[in-house]
């Protein structure tokens, strides 16, 4: 049933939170605006950057350019390290590629950060197809980076595809191109999200994933 999975990064794979919350906070603090606890920040992790500076400060379109500039400052040279692999994701992705699934990475995260994460926790290897943003955000949301995904890997029948992800941005892509999706946890209180979003399935943790899929391929 599922032969090609597709896979969220940040939230998902790598547990960006750090990194990505110090370089909002970079770009607050050089625009003067008040900066709030590190808690408030973490609804930054995963969706397009422009639409979160605009959603969560009622920023301008100019001034939420501005914002997404700043925090590639702080990102690009530190933030992007401050970051860990979740402990299933190497075990996970072994299993899915040993079993010849064809994996591929589908982030709203800048495609040119994304390939630099996946080769410093050396695991690029593991995905056929990388897709990202693209950094002008010509290519920003989840549905657009899974259209680009579809394109590069040049699968026009989704029936067969899962997509995987830990906000509701990736469940609605994956609806967006009529494919199932996996809802990741991870403890976070997302499951409300996640469900009213449509999500196929839920999961507790990554390590459920390839039972699901093999369940489903019986």
């Amino acid at each position: 049933m599922y032969q090609t999975i597709l896979f969220d990064l940040d939230g998902t794979l790598t547990d960006s939170s750090l990194g990505i919350t110090n370089s909002v906070r970079f770009a607050l603090e050089k625009m003067d605006i008040p900066v709030p606890a590190r808690e408030e920040l973490l609804p930054f992790i995963g969706p397009p950057l422009k639409e979160s500076f605009s959603k969560y400060f009622h920023l301008s379109d100019q001034d939420s350019q501005r914002a997404v500039a700043f925090y590639r400052q702080y990102f690009s040279k530190i933030g992007l390290f401050e970051n860990q692999l979740y402990p299933d994701v190497i075990p996970v992705l072994s299993d899915l590629s040993a079993s010849g699934k064809k994996l591929i990475l589908a982030t709203s995260k800048p495609q040119i950060f994304a390939v630099q994460i996946l080769e410093h926790f050396q695991i690029k290897d593991f995905f056929q197809v990388i897709a990202g943003a693209t950094l002008d955000g010509q290519r920003s949301t989840k549905a657009d980076v899974i259209q680009h995904a579809l394109e590069m890997a040049q699968i026009s029948d989704t029936s067969q595809c899962l997509m995987v992800g830990d906000r509701k941005h990736d469940i609605e892509g994956a609806k967006a191109h009529l494919m199932d999706s996996a809802g990741v946890l991870y403890g976070k209180k997302k499951k409300k999200e996640l469900v009213d979003a449509g999500a196929t399935y839920i999961l507790d943790k990554l390590a459920d994933l390839p039972s699901l899929i093999e369940t489903k391929n019986d």
